[in-house]
């Protein structure tokens, strides 16, 4: 089973992560088996939950057990694993197997899902309304929002060119943002949301102002610098981009002597501290 990874998402069901990806052919989305199953159990131990069941309708013969397939997600961890997934067809029937209270809101939860990006796919301009109102929702404020949609674009415009140099694959992707961030910020991407207490939720946007614009600069110098030299495969564009990213590590330089302070900060701009290593945590009123 193959979608673009490109289209994987993050859909929340009354504060659960859903993992899920967009089939453009299909026209459907797929969704993360265990993540359904927390968000319609509540269990502690959904993984296992999830395992025992698989294992009973195997041994039922249920036509479910045959449609499961696997697709590669993003864990907790940064990392792609192989996920048992069903599209929504196949949640519907896992629903019936799972003796919940939640059946019936997940259910149109679900009819939403695929009627939005449905209509997404004909409308674009729909999918920038539902992210403004989405941030909106969390408290950014307007001339943030129209930063980090800007942000966003130009970030596009990087992972073309370095598509053009022959990367197609996630971790790569990942492997060349790291050479950026730790060439100024001295952290890997991961080790960033660590020093900020983040696990899931987007660095970028957890960033303050000026950590916004050393990662603008690091990621628009790699691309100017790709534009020249055009490098190939991952050992060339990693070079050039540690070099954008150096070119932002002189600017961090430059200002923090100036500021006589470092630019780096701990803090996430929505008051986000887990509480433990479980999915669980604190948001405090700001």
């Amino acid at each position: 089973m193959e979608t673009n990874k490109k289209n994987e998402l993050i859909k929340v069901f009354e504060n659960t992560n859903i993992r899920t990806k967009w089939n453009a052919e299909e026209e459907d989305y797929y969704f993360s088996v265990v993540d359904v199953i927390e968000a319609l159990t509540e269990s502690s131990r959904p993984r296992k939950y999830w395992s025992d069941l698989k294992r009973k309708l195997n041994k039922e013969g249920s036509e479910l057990s045959e449609n499961i397939g696997q697709l590669k997600m993003q864990s907790v961890d940064g990392k792609y694993y192989n996920t048992d997934v069903l599209n929504t067809k196949g949640i519907l029937r896992l629903i019936q197997s799972v003796p919940s209270p939640k059946a019936e809101p997940f259910k149109i939860w679900l009819a939403e899902v695929g009627k939005d990006r449905i209509d997404e796919t004909f409308d674009p301009a729909k999918a920038v309304d539902r992210a403004i109102s989405i941030y909106k929702a969390q408290g950014y404020n307007d001339a943030w929002i129209e930063k980090r949609l800007k942000g966003i674009l130009h970030r596009n415009q990087l992972t073309d060119i370095w598509k053009s140099g022959g990367i197609n694959e996630p971790i790569e992707y990942g492997i060349l943002t790291n050479e950026i961030y730790q060439a100024w910020s001295g952290m890997k991407a991961q080790e960033y949301k660590v020093f900020k207490g983040i696990h899931k939720e987007s660095l970028r946007d957890n960033m303050s102002d000026l950590e916004v614009l050393l990662t603008d600069i690091g990621e628009t110098a790699t691309k100017e610098l790709a534009k020249q030299y055009n490098p190939q495969g991952l050992e060339q564009n990693k070079m050039i981009a540690k070099r954008g990213g150096n070119i932002a590590k002189n600017t961090r330089d430059n200002l923090e002597k100036e500021l006589a302070r470092s630019v780096i900060t701990p803090e996430n701009n929505l008051n986000i501290r887990y509480i433990d290593e479980t999915q669980e945590k604190k948001i405090e009123t700001k």
